[in-house]
């Protein structure tokens, strides 16, 4: 079964009545950490559980030290996902307002502890699920415990002082999901330092989708990393982003089209700028 799998509105809107499904509402918004809880509690797909990016799908921030995202602790992230329900052999389906980016997220999580099966990604989100004419509730559900038995992978991660001993390495390829005048450091809304991690290359997690926000065929994901690839070997990807989430998107299209899940830099250039030491570059 392939690890990055996407799911219809028509193909979910059918599965609701399944048992032992989880579906994780991941909404948010970086400028407003509060939309996310808001949008949830006014409507959102039946049944699904909130899953926020700050205080579920991220640990505390430590100053000077991690990125605006650190991973959560992976006991208090295991615990948190049997409160939702999450046994060995469920179902999970994630869902945001719809370009993925933080239900990527939560599919990342759920890979690094071990879920690596039967997991999807709404496509299009929200936005498609509203498109199909699919309602929405306010209600809550309350489900039983579950009782994920999960462990965190080591070998998904790569970490500020392993990356920074690769970055002469020729068969590296470093990926940047963060837009192209982030990464040429013209522009700065996030973090202190403009600018990228040297050697990295830009890919914009934005390009993993068409114009209705739902991901590219396979064939065409495809073709667009292994332009980025060149002759260097899959195995040696690396992606990251600003803080470890957007590149979480690039990871699953990754695996839509075909490659192995690489490892993420999680703590990002949010992270890599707290240490001056660290070598930055701007321009292409």
């Amino acid at each position: 079964m392939p690890l990055a799998q996407l799911i219809t509105a028509d193909a979910l809107q059918a599965r609701l009545d399944q048992p032992d499904l989880l579906i994780l509402d991941c909404r948010f918004a970086l400028d407003d950490p509060g939309y996310g809880r808001r949008s949830y509690a006014a409507g959102h797909i039946a049944g699904a559980q909130f899953a926020d990016l700050e205080r579920d799908l991220s640990g505390p921030i430590h100053k000077g030290v991690s990125g605006r995202h650190p991973l959560p602790e992976p006991a208090q992230l295991l615990a948190r996902l049997r409160a939702w329900g999450l046994n060995d052999n469920s179902t999970v389906a994630v869902y945001d307002d719809g370009p993925g980016t933080f239900a990527a997220r939560a599919w990342w999580l759920l890979a690094w502890l071990g879920k690596r099966e039967g997991v999807y990604l709404l496509d299009g989100g929200l936005r498609a699920w509203r498109e199909a004419g699919f309602d929405l509730t306010p209600a809550l559900s309350n489900p039983a415990p579950g009782n994920f038995a999960g462990q965190a992978d080591a070998r998904l991660l790569v970490d500020a002082s392993q990356l920074q001993q690769r970055l002469a390495d020729p068969q590296l390829t470093l990926l940047d999901a963060r837009a192209l005048p982030r990464f040429r450091g013209e522009v700065e809304p996030l973090d202190p330092v403009a600018g990228h991690i040297p050697g990295a290359r830009c890919a914009p997690c934005t390009d993993n989708l068409d114009s209705s926000g739902r991901f590219l065929p396979a064939p065409q994901l495809r073709q667009r990393f292994a332009a980025q690839l060149g002759e260097r070997p899959a195995s040696e990807l690396v992606a990251y982003c600003g803080s470890g989430v957007t590149a979480c998107h690039n990871l699953f299209a990754l695996c839509l089209a075909g490659y192995p899940l690489a490892p993420l830099y999680a703590g990002s250039w949010s992270e890599w700028i707290t240490n001056p030491a660290r070598p930055v570059a701007t321009g292409d």
